[in-house]
């Protein structure tokens, strides 16, 4: 199965514009349901906000859909959706809800305040990618460990929570399709004497991006 990009948890950012605050969220949806739900929560809690304006992209059938929601048109959702496609993120819900301040912003003003919240918002959720992964381990002595780690990077690999006793467990998740290549890498840099094992394989959204704090 193909991998894909989902954002990494929920999230919430806000920011002010000459005046207007414009809250925006993020979430992880797998249905087209989910994401209708999540918008109307944000319209029942922010209800009396000028515009809550929204996208989502599901994955399963290509489902695409944004609103404006009284913003001037192409201004808002659209622009909010563009953010999610150029970072090839799916199963993503994302709803900006903007408090007026009095000052208009202009079309232009406006399309750069909307990217930059669902920009924000995706940064502070972090990306996740999800596919088929190796699940390995390896146990090292300490002289090698960081050259482990760097063949792990080296294939895309993501460290798992290591062990320090007599000597060192490095647990990894790789991509599938990596893992001949980092067994065959590993027993010639050691001659032999280590050799990582593959404990089975998972299909799971690991973090590629961390979540901005």
């Amino acid at each position: 199965m193909a991998e894909y990009y989902i954002p990494a948890q929920d999230s919430e950012t806000e920011f002010s514009e000459k005046r207007s605050r414009f809250i925006g969220h993020v979430w992880h949806v797998e249905t087209e349901e989910e994401a209708r739900e999540k918008i109307a929560e944000m319209k029942a809690k922010y209800y009396d906000a000028r515009h809550n304006c929204w996208c989502y992209l599901i994955r399963e059938g290509g489902i695409t859909r944004y609103s404006d929601d009284g913003e001037p048109q192409g201004t808002a959702g659209q622009p909010m959706l563009e953010v999610f496609r150029r970072e090839g993120v799916e199963n993503v819900c994302c709803v900006v809800t903007r408090y007026f301040g009095g000052i208009l912003l202009g079309t232009g003003g406006l399309l750069r305040a909307y990217t930059k919240s669902a920009k924000d918002t995706l940064t502070a959720a972090g990306v996740a990618v999800v596919r088929q992964w190796a699940d390995t381990v390896i146990e090292c002595p300490y002289n090698l460990f960081e050259r482990m780690k760097l063949e792990i990077a080296a294939v895309q690999g993501i460290l798992g929570e290591i062990e320090y006793g007599a000597q060192v467990r490095i647990p990894a998740l790789l991509p599938l399709e990596q893992w001949p290549a980092y067994e065959a890498r590993v027993t010639e840099l050691t001659a032999g004497q280590l050799a990582p094992e593959l404990l089975g394989e998972v299909f799971k959204a690991v973090p590629t991006q961390e979540p901005s704090v």
